[in-house]
């Protein structure tokens, strides 16, 4: 199969995109996504994505993890996809489009940032060193004092596989408060299996436990180790929250060609 490819990243997390909108690309197998996305055998990706052609929306988002598996929702992902939408010739004040948990919203700014709308999140596990919630993808999200010192990979990747959740796997986030309204973040990505630059639904997630305010409109600035997002969102209980909206960069990259 003769492919025609695009590359874009979101805060490092990056992807492999396909325009899908004629269908010449819905027979690429599993086992096809993994060789694109190794990143010494193929072009080398945290996932691939297809845009769609979709009635009654702008389009449909198409998301595969890095094993080749479809995948839960991509953040990053989703924000790269409505830029990639608009490189597209799809213009648009307002996008509309849907993914595998659901319809999302999505605005480019001046700056060439995207905001995209999140699911509202109205239930949160609370134990004693870690909360799970699902912002579109399952997370667990531990505070930890060093971020930059934890052993990511080791320690995320013991939590994804144990008994707890080695069946249906969970994103593992380490969190630590660096200001009343800021956090770095680090995550190791079930699908991925390895620590990723950034992960849009993880720190989500890790901004929603650090809600700075008790009810009502919150802002957390978020460091990754491939650059700086941001969760805005309105408080309505502990364990309930809408109107959430991921934003930061959607970069291209390069696009070119490969036989696969």
């Amino acid at each position: 199969m003769h492919l025609h490819f695009y590359k874009y990243h979101g805060t490092g997390n990056d992807f492999v995109i396909l325009d899908n909108r004629n269908r010449a690309y819905d027979e690429l197998s599993n086992q096809q996504v993994t060789k694109i996305c190794h990143r010494h055998f193929g072009i080398g990706a945290d996932g691939l994505m297809m845009l769609n052609h979709k009635p009654g929306y702008d389009f449909e988002m198409i998301y595969y993890n890095a094993d080749g598996k479809p995948s839960s929702m991509c953040g990053n992902g989703g924000r790269c996809l409505v830029k990639f939408a608009y490189d597209m010739g799809i213009h648009k004040y307002t996008y509309r489009f849907i993914a595998v948990d659901g319809n999302h919203e999505a605005e480019i700014d001046n700056h060439n940032r995207v905001r995209l709308k999140m699911q509202d999140v109205e239930t949160i596990e609370e134990h004693s060193s870690y909360s799970v919630l699902n912002t579109g993808s399952p997370h667990y999200v531990k505070f930890t004092n060093d971020v930059a010192a934890a052993d990511v990979v080791a320690n995320g990747r013991a939590i994804r596989n144990s008994h707890h959740f080695a069946v249906e796997g969970i994103n593992v986030n380490f969190v630590e408060s660096t200001g009343e309204d800021s956090i770095f973040v680090r995550t190791y990505e079930r699908g991925v299996e390895d620590e990723t630059m950034s992960c849009g639904t993880g720190v989500t997630a890790a901004a929603l436990i650090s809600a700075h305010n008790e009810r009502g409109f919150n802002r957390v600035e978020i460091k990754t180790p491939g650059g700086h997002l941001s969760v805005e969102f309105n408080k309505i209980s502990d364990h309930v929250f809408k109107d959430i909206w991921l934003c930061g960069p959607a970069t291209f990259v390069y696009k070119g060609e490969i036989d696969i």
